[in-house]
């Protein structure tokens, strides 16, 4: 078994055990909090992964495809210096955000002291993601995938004993344990990474005089981490404007305040915490195809680039058709897992596209980073949005659609942004849109 193989179904494995414990975190939550607090858990998840996403400065990939394409002797040199770019950028974020929390008073309806836990979570992304980046990079995904283990099961744990043994009465506390809890994953992951980290320094190259200056160094990373955080910022602004502008259409169309926020939480909660339950899968495809594609294309193998998008593509297909089916004709009993709702195993039953495309859509996101296509895969997700975004507020304001117009819109996007993913991968690796044979070798 190649490389890429072994590094999928390690990281498959390990977050297939993720999202059992993912699934329980939700019902935990779900029952604890009820639907208008699970609404507004999701409604504030987008805004604590958008500064996330600002303090990764997408650190993972850019680091994992520097250590793919150059020799292990750069790697201590490179880490030196990542680590240092991190610590001034996780400073600079801090002071970004504390300005703006203050302006902007986004926790005003939570708890008074989450965005000081929020301002916390700053300096432990940047440095988890320095990390992150080196064991990808290093093919270690057998770390990854002990990581990602660990958070989830760590953060189930806390918030089962937490929630036996006292009981709250107001939403506010209730919300902001779980938030603490769903933060504080990440501290221990870091200590993980660290601990790991230290352990394998006697295996780097000592007393090499390094190639790459450290200015060459930080040009190198953000020539991949802006674009790609760039990539995920408006992702992750689109996914914070998202539940605005779905409660907002449905109370045009005719919802209350409450009634939209509850079958925000349906949708988002229910029927999306069970289908994207697969897509486990799918990113841990993400994690091995960047570095695989990376070497590949440094290399010039054209027979492996095409190998490895038909493999990903396979293996897309051989879980993505089951799950999706299973999803469906099992709707009922999976949503009263949560609660006993029928707008819940609507909206699972009607999302199936939506959840099958984007099973495709992440690892041929992958595929366009590791070729260093980043700037097409913003501009697809750019257009994937605007179609979603128009269609979710013209058709759910509708009084006779609603709902039913929010799930047109979400469907169509994402059908747009994995065939605009896969048409352009085609063009670039000179390959059959259909049969993903060669139809001419590359120049």
């Amino acid at each position: 078994m190649n490389t890429f193989l072994k590094g999928t179904f390690i990281l498959a494995g390990a977050a297939f055990a993720g999202e059992l414990i993912e699934f329980l975190v939700n019902m935990v939550l779900a029952r604890e909090l009820g639907r208008e607090g699970m609404g507004m858990y999701m409604t504030v998840l987008p805004i604590i992964f958008l500064i996330a996403t600002v303090a990764n400065l997408e650190l993972p990939i850019s680091i994992s495809k520097f250590l793919a394409e150059h020799h292990r002797k750069e790697h201590q040199h490179m880490m030196k210096h990542a680590t240092i770019f991190a610590t001034a950028v996780s400073l600079g974020i801090f002071f970004i955000t504390l300005a703006v929390l203050a302006a902007f008073p986004f926790f005003s309806h939570y708890h008074p002291y989450l965005k000081w836990v929020v301002l916390c979570f700053i300096p432990v992304v940047s440095f988890s993601a320095v990390l992150r980046g080196y064991f990808t990079g290093k093919n270690n995904m057998t770390t990854i995938a002990v990581s990602n283990f660990i958070r989830k099961a760590f953060q189930l744990t806390i918030l089962f004993i937490v929630f036996q043994m006292f009981a709250f009465t107001d939403v506010k506390m209730s919300l902001f344990i779980a938030i603490c809890t769903l933060i504080g994953t990440e501290a221990v992951i870091l200590l993980y990474f660290f601990i790991t980290y230290v352990t394998q320094l006697s295996v780097l190259s000592r007393g090499h005089r390094p190639l790459l200056s450290p200015s060459e160094i930080r040009k190198k990373l953000l020539g991949v981490s802006l674009p790609t955080t760039g990539l995920r910022l408006f992702n992750a602004v689109c996914n914070a404007i998202q539940p605005f502008l779905i409660k907002h259409a449905l109370v045009l169309s005719g919802m209350t305040l409450t009634g939209a926020t509850q079958h925000f939480g349906m949708l988002t909660g229910v029927a999306m915490s069970i289908g994207f339950f697969p897509a486990f899968f799918a990113h841990s495809l993400l994690v091995a195809l960047i570095p695989a594609v990376s070497e590949a294309h440094a290399k010039n193998q054209e027979e492996q680039l095409q190998r490895l998008l038909t493999q990903s593509m396979q293996m897309t297909f051989l879980y993505g058709i089951p799950s999706i089916v299973a999803m469906y004709f099992f709707a009922e009993p999976l949503t009263n897992l949560f609660f006993h709702s029928t707008e819940a195993v609507y909206y699972l039953k009607a999302l199936w596209p939506y959840f099958l495309f984007h099973f495709f859509a992440v690892p041929l996101q992958a595929y366009l980073i590791g070729l260093g296509y980043v700037k097409d895969a913003f501009y697809h997700t750019i257009w994937s949005h605007i179609v979603s975004f128009s269609l979710m507020f013209f058709l759910g304001s509708q009084t006779n659609i609603g709902m039913q117009g929010i799930i047109i819109g979400m469907n169509c996007g994402v059908v747009v942004l994995t065939v605009l993913h896969y048409v352009t991968i085609c063009k670039v690796i000179n390959v059959s849109f259909f049969s993903l044979k060669h139809k001419t070798h590359l120049s």
